[in-house]
């Protein structure tokens, strides 16, 4: 089905920015405009920092992630902002910290934890229906429109239901997935609700249909309709994340998948490990298109996963896993190619997060940023190039729920009231695993962690506010 792309108004970059364009100045931009790179970016739901075989993951059949490092960079010290997943998505496309953009907790009805079906009415006025991130927020989308880009979702929103929160009226041109933490794979139901739209719509067209391969059928639709256009794909799945149906104990995947491994694994590590090769399959299907197309040379594809591992993932070795502070929860596997510009074959140790990926982005398609817009990354290019191979983080914090954290060059601290045997200072330089508690030893640096991290989330409070949830 061809979509009718058009910029949409009423977003925080149209009142920021008003621009009119002469005949002229538009084919003049359009010339300018023909070396710009596309931009696939492609996140897991939930998998497991071992869960890649390029990872060490030597039970796991992912060809082409393989393949994607093999061409590309793959970093290990790779970290995102929270170890659970709307927060972790809203960061990637704005650039910013939960605490600063405003999106710090799921957007999710509790209550189906006690089995509670909502009637339509309940639904309606719920907080997993009614909640999504401020309309303040300037998305990544919206500013690439600048260039002319045109910009497709499929998979997992997550960061809002209601008609003003879909992607549509957030810089998007093309839309179908959920906007929810998450669905059943083949019903697309949440807990008896049906979740799946295509663009503002819900849909259930495509019921019984595994919901992998649905968001690959439309990554690949969409790539045919604007081969010859500047585009930027966001391929979010929910692989391998649980499926939210009580009925069914943790993830889904197709049998065919499941036959590749054998039944002596768990049945939850196997159903996980097949969930991630299917949809390693559709990430090569998509990555085969391009190259079809000839456009690999000049597309930059950039792989992680929203936050570690949960039930049958595999986070070794690190300790944790999601929904922790552990580094578990918060460094994923992350690989980035650029064949134009990033050598391939390269494995970095740097410290760089998901906040490095919006500017980073920005400077590649040659998009300004607004000046009243903060950011929380940096511009990481030249690592990616080799220009400057020692560029990394300094710090990073975390904050969710009971949970604190804050890495500080090597050193890494966690408290957490809920796990108080998750609390204690870690060296990464030679404890990837967090085993070994230097609080008692390096009281100093302990203080000094702490007090930078009092800093932060000062800086965090002081920030300009956002809903849904802070008080103003």
């Amino acid at each position: 089905m061809k979509k009718n792309y058009y910029n949409h108004l009423f977003t925080p970059l149209g009142v920021l920015l008003t621009v009119t364009f002469s005949c002229k100045d538009t084919v003049q931009n359009e010339t300018q405009n023909q070396n710009l790179p596309n931009i696939i970016l492609i996140v897991s739901d939930d998998q497991g920092y071992n869960d890649i075989r390029a990872y060490g993951g030597d039970d796991l059949i992912t060809p082409n992630l393989d393949q994607l490092a093999n061409d590309g960079i793959r970093f290990t010290n790779f970290y995102v902002t929270c170890s659970a997943c709307t927060p972790s998505r809203g960061s990637l496309l704005t650039g910013r910290y939960p605490q600063r953009n405003g999106t710090y907790e799921l957007f999710r009805n509790n209550r189906v934890n006690d089995r509670h079906i909502y009637d339509d009415y309940e639904y309606s006025t719920s907080p997993e229906r009614i909640l999504g991130t401020d309309l303040k927020e300037i998305f990544l989308p919206e500013l690439l429109k600048e260039k002319g880009y045109v910009n497709g979702i499929f998979g997992k929103w997550d960061l809002g239901q209601l008609l003003r929160f879909l992607p549509l009226q957030r810089g998007f041109d093309d839309y179908y997935g959920f906007p929810s933490t998450g669905i059943d794979y083949y019903t697309h139901e949440r807990y008896f609700v049906h979740i799946m739209y295509e663009d503002n719509e819900r849909t259930e067209k495509d019921k019984g249909t595994y919901a992998t391969d649905l968001f690959e059928r439309e990554a690949l639709r969409f790539i045919n309709e604007n081969k010859d256009r500047l585009f930027f794909l966001y391929l979010p799945f929910n692989a391998p994340h649980g499926a939210s149906n009580w009925e069914v104990r943790g993830v889904q995947a197709p049998p065919e998948y499941i036959e590749m491994y054998s039944d002596t694994f768990p049945n939850n590590r196997r159903m996980n490990m097949a969930a991630v090769t299917c949809m390693d399959n559709a990430i090569g299907n998509v990555l085969k298109l391009v190259d079809n197309y000839g456009l690999t040379e000049n597309t930059i594809v950039i792989f992680f996963s929203d936050n570690g591992g949960s039930g049958g993932s595999d986070n070794f070795p690190l300790s944790g896993g999601k929904g922790t502070m552990w580094e578990g929860g918060v460094r994923v596997p992350c690989i980035v190619k650029w064949p134009a510009k990033i050598p391939k074959g390269q494995v970095s140790d740097n410290f760089v997060s998901s906040l490095e990926i919006f500017p980073t982005l920005l400077e590649a398609t040659g998009v300004k940023k607004p000046d009243s817009l903060i950011l929380d990354g940096f511009n990481m290019l030249p690592l990616l190039t080799g220009e400057d191979k020692n560029m990394e983080r300094k710090e990073m914090f975390w904050e969710f729920r009971a949970e604190q954290a804050a890495r500080i060059e090597n050193i890494k601290w966690i408290q957490s009231e809920k796990r108080p045997n998750n609390n204690g200072l870690f060296n990464l330089s030679d404890d990837i695993g967090e085993k070994n508690d230097l609080s008692d030893k390096e009281t100093e640096t302990l203080n000094m962690v702490k007090e930078k991290f009092n800093q932060w989330k000062t800086e965090m409070e002081n920030s300009d506010p956002r809903g849904p949830f802070r008080n103003f």
